[in-house]
């Protein structure tokens, strides 16, 4: 684990954070994770499938349907959701410093169109623990705006195995994934990228 750290707007970026061995290492990682609680696509609560598959890892999975936004400790199926695998957590230890560690890993699939919308982590109890965000797969155009709706923003492009932490100021801002660049990357067999996002829930 390496690379090097910019700062945008608070966020920090550790760009090649994860060589190609780690990023191999935290795909394999994941396919029992995955085999055990599959992705999904949740509805908005108005009612509109997103683009993006979920699931998720932990104590907790984060959840949305008409009923709104919200974290749960089952898969839709009533399953409780399958721990963090080791590798990721060493991630959040190695950026973060931190003893306390978080209790859900959401796992995004972005495949070929898909994207997120401008939005803030807010379903968290408390907004004093970081977010951090782990990149696997395609490139994706990430956009990053202020801690109210509009006004201006700054792009950049996110490769595979690039770790952004998102704390302190920086922790309700706005930000989103305006779309990927499918097939930029050979990591993924069916291509598309995952997104991790580690956060202390309770």
């Amino acid at each position: 684990m390496s690379g090097a750290t910019l700062g945008l707007r608070g966020f920090a970026i550790w760009k090649g954070f994860l060589d190609g061995e780690a990023q191999a290492g935290l795909v394999a990682a994941l396919r029992p994770v995955l085999a055990a609680a599959p992705p999904f696509s949740p509805l908005t609560p108005y009612g509109k499938p997103m683009s993006v598959r979920m699931s998720s890892a932990g104590r907790f999975g984060w959840y949305s349907d008409r009923k709104g936004y919200r974290y749960v400790e089952t898969h839709p199926d009533g399953t409780p959701w399958p721990a963090i695998p080791a590798p990721v957590l060493e991630i959040w230890d190695a950026v973060t410093g931190l003893e306390r560690r978080p209790d859900c890993c959401l796992i995004n699939w972005y495949g070929e169109g898909a994207r997120m919308g401008m939005h803030q982590d807010r379903d968290e109890a408390d907004f004093s623990w970081p977010v951090v965000s782990v990149s696997l797969g395609d490139d994706a155009l990430f956009r990053i705006g202020n801690r109210t709706r509009g006004g201006a923003t700054d792009s950049l492009w996110l490769a595979s195995g690039d770790v952004v932490v998102m704390g302190g100021d920086a922790r309700l801002t706005y930000h989103g994934v305006d779309r990927i660049r499918f097939g930029s990357s050979r990591l993924l067999a069916e291509g598309g990228r995952i997104n991790l996002t580690l956060r202390v829930v309770t």
